[in-house]
Formats: structure tokens, sequence, C-alpha cells
């Protein structure tokens, strides 16, 4: 992938001198511990309830349909506060009209040069009934010296009406395939998971997104990783919510490439080939609940599609998943495709779209 093409030889060489003597000189590394838990003013625990309504959500930090250079059909870089209000003003009234208890959320902006520097977690925070949330960072750094990102934090959220506790950051593989100065910058994707205490019963909630774009079987890696780590939580009886943007493909997906929204040249951003990869999440249907039935999807995959990086096409595959070793209320699962709130549609929101289901609590 071609990531830090702007790099002069004379930094880089300086760079990886000081990365070779264990120095963190742009501050890019993150451990266990890199967890932030927020809490509205007045916060208190949310009402008793028979169902939780539970919803995942890549958020594109705030990008909506804007045309950025990883999707190759533009060369935005950066945002304008007014750009990142806008899209943040529209999230804020889907979530409040839809009124999910618990929200995972990838791809949301912290401290951010691209989101205009906004708190995205503190935004939806002050702006939607969620009481708590838990923030992990995937892609820290202070400067990153390519395509004029500089400053960045970027990762995952859980918002819930309930206190979260017990917040970790899982990391997972990183890309083998990559010099060391690009991983140095590169993103460190991680599990995030934590613990919502709902009326007395104990919830293990989990999130993450996995990578899209290596060529070297990073992102299986990652699945077994999550898979394995899963496994784990269930052998221990601990009942558990998972989401993600898992940037893989159903079993049983009729189209797995050549998707018409692919504009990037060979090499760069590749993301749109999944022939070799059909049958990678078939462990976690397997085991698990999903939020949407294999059964269902397979009759029609079209209705449950969540991504597109084209603005002016139409949803063209499925990325984005809820399991749960429970259950799931029987068809309570939503595909919010369009959803048109306040002026706002979630097409326009963001290149996924959110998926919501229903997790009885008795």
């Amino acid at each position: 992938m071609h990531f830090f093409k702007c790099l002069g030889l004379v930094f880089q060489f300086l760079l990886v001198s000081a990365l070779l003597l264990a120095c963190d000189p742009f501050n890019t590394q993150l451990s266990e511990q890199d967890v932030t838990y927020y809490k509205a003013d007045g916060a208190m625990a949310g009402p008793d309830k028979d169902t939780l309504e539970v919803m995942t959500w890549n958020l594109k930090f705030g990008g909506g349909r804007i045309d950025f250079f990883f999707d190759c059909f533009g060369d935005r870089v950066v945002m304008t506060a007014d750009e990142v209000h806008a899209h943040l003003e529209g999230m804020a009234a889907f979530i409040n009209e839809t009124q999910p208890d618990i929200l995972l959320v990838q791809e949301i902006d912290v401290d951010s040069k691209r989101s205009a520097f906004i708190d995205q977690v503190q935004w939806v925070l002050d702006n939607t009934a969620f009481q708590y949330a838990l923030y992990t960072p995937q892609w820290k750094a202070s400067n990153i010296p390519s395509d004029g990102l500089g400053r960045m934090n970027s990762g995952l959220a859980i918002f819930s009406r309930w206190p979260l506790s017990e917040g970790r950051r899982i990391a997972l593989p990183l890309i083998g395939e990559q010099s060391r100065l690009v991983q140095y910058f590169y993103l460190k994707r991680c599990i995030q998971s934590c613990v919502v205490d709902v009326q007395g019963k104990e919830i293990t909630l989990l999130n993450t997104h996995t990578e899209p774009y290596a060529q070297d079987g990073t992102k299986k890696k990652q699945l077994d990783v999550l898979f394995k780590h899963l496994q784990n939580l269930d052998s221990r009886g601990e009942d558990f919510i998972f989401a993600g943007d898992l940037n893989a493909l159903p079993p049983g997906t009729t189209q797995t490439k050549g998707f018409p929204d692919s504009m990037c040249p060979p090499g760069e951003y590749e993301a749109d080939d999944y022939s070799a990869e059909t049958d990678w999440l078939s462990p976690f249907y397997q085991q698990f609940s999903s939020a949407v039935p294999l059964s269902d999807y397979q009759l029609n995959n079209a209705p449950y599609y969540t991504h597109t990086v084209d603005g002016n096409g139409s949803w063209n595959r499925k990325l984005d998943y809820l399991f749960t070793n429970g259950s799931f209320v029987t068809d309570s699962h939503v595909t919010y495709q369009s959803l048109e709130v306040g002026g706002y549609d979630t097409f326009g929101l963001s290149d996924h779209c959110p998926l919501s289901v229903k997790y009885p609590l008795k």
C-alpha cells in the first residue's frame, strides 16, 4: 500500500534510527490501559427494561459522504468544523429517533486534525440520551507526516445508558508486510472490551474494526484472535454482545469481487476482492447467534448490505455485524439503509449504515 509517499529520505533515515533506539517520538504506541471513560453531567443508570436495543455503526469519523483520498473518488484529507458538526448533528438526530440503549461505533475521532480536533465521543454524549461512554484508540499519533494528516486520535467507542467498567484494549496482529516505518504510523487495530451492568445482569461488550487493506493474511489472523477470545468468554460462561466492522463478507454472499465503487488503482487501498475469504466468518455463525440470521441473508443479500464508498451509488456489501453467545429477539434486526430524520438520511451520514437488534434481558 502506498501510504507514506511524502516522506523524505532524510526524514525516514532519522526516524527509523530513532525507532531502532526504542523511542516513540510521535506517540503512536498503545497499551491495554489505553481506554478513556466518559460520563454525562448528572449521569444516572438507565430505566428498567426487558430488552435492550443494541446498535453498531461505523461513523466514518464524521466524514459523511465527503470523497477522501483513501476512497480514490477525491483527494480530501481534512474537514472544517462546520462540516463535522453537520454530520454529527445528523447522527445525533438518527440516534435520538431510534433510541438505542447501547451503541458500539467504529471510526470515531477525539482529537484529530482531519475532523477539526472535535471530541466526537463527548459531542455524541452531550447531544443524545446516552449517559456513559468508553473510548479506545486504534490510530494515534502526535503528527503523521503524510498526506497532510497531522495529529490523529481515532478509534472505537461504546455508548450506554448504564455504567461501563473493566475497560480493556486487546491488541490485534499488525500488518506483517508493512515496513517498520509504515507500521509505526499505521493503525494499531484492537478489540475494545468492557462490562455493562443492566439491572444486575453483567454483559461483556466487545467492539472491533479489522484491517481492510492488507494482502498478507493479516485480516484472517485478526479474525482468528477475535474468535478465540469470544470462545474463551463463552467457555467461562460470560454473556457477551460483540459488534464490529469486520471487512469480511458472510458465507453465501453472491458477489465477492468486482464492486462498482472500487476506484483505487492496484496496490492502493484495495478492499474489493473477497473471493478467497468466503468462509472466514463461518466459525462465528456456527458457534454464536447473529443479529441477521445467515439463512435470511443467503436468501437475499441486498437488504442487509451495510457499506459502499460511492456517495452517488448504493449499498453493495455487508461488512457490519452483531453477534452474541446468548440470543437476539427473533426478527428484531433492522439494517438502516435509508431513514430520513430531521433532513438527514442515513445514506449521507457515513459509508456504512447502522445495524440494530433487540437483546432480551430475561
